[in-house]
């Protein structure tokens, strides 16, 4: 099992991802650290073989954790960006550093999959031989540097469908239609439909939330 911690400062994207760690084949989280030096620390006690890294972390950032990883063991863990991150001075910095891949937020599971599986196949490709031609060198390279395949929107082809579980993965608490609507132009009856789709895929959980005319509210969130 290759053995994976996630860093994250929001502890429900956090949980999401330890989930869908534990879904893949060959892994299994075994932490979740919500800051900079909570990862450090984490990654002293555990030892694991991959971090999921993001880089907004309330005390530091991810790539201080990746450099004071590299300072201060011998054998550091591998490292996946996971983050909202998107200028290319941390896409080169995060590379520089040693970042085995880059996933820019919001990314669905199959994504996700899609790398870890590249990357479990790095390990034992690089496991199996022993001295390095160039031919093995330029294996390795590929496999590690694997894009992962553009995943289906999740709930349907749709654009739409794409952009309304976006939203909700981006927002910092459960929405509503009504959010959903005015935060990316299109009606509130179009995005409950398309919330309704999500949930019926297990892309999104409805919550219910009751208010002062006993009617619920009904609220959306990442599942």
């Amino acid at each position: 099992m290759i053995r994976t911690l996630v860093v994250d400062d929001d502890f429900r994207v956090a949980r999401i991802h330890a989930t869908s760690v534990d879904r893949v084949d060959g892994f299994g989280c075994v932490g979740e650290a919500h800051s900079a030096q909570e990862a450090v620390d984490m990654v002293s006690k555990l030892g694991p073989d991959l971090v999921l890294l993001d880089l907004y972390l309330p005390d530091n950032d991810g790539l201080w954790v990746m450099r004071t990883l590299a300072a201060s063991l011998p054998h550091p863990p591998d490292c996946i960006v996971v983050t909202a991150a998107r200028d290319i001075d941390s896409v080169r910095a995060a590379i520089t550093l040693g970042a085995v891949y880059y996933l820019v937020k919001p990314f669905g599971f199959a994504q996700l999959r899609e790398q870890l599986d590249a990357y479990r196949r790095w390990r034992e490709h690089a496991s199996t031989v022993g001295d390095a031609d160039q031919s093995v060198v330029d294996d390795l390279y590929k496999l590690r540097l694997a894009p992962a395949k553009p995943a289906a929107p999740q709930g349907g082809d749709s654009p739409t469908a794409a952009k309304v579980l976006a939203a909700v993965m981006q927002s910092d608490k459960p929405v509503s239609a009504t959010d959903i609507a005015d935060r990316i132009g299109i009606s509130r009856p179009t995005a409950q439909r398309h919330l309704n789709g999500l949930m019926r895929r297990g892309s999104v959980q409805l919550d219910l939330a009751y208010g002062a005319t006993g009617r619920p509210v009904h609220l959306y969130r990442p599942v």
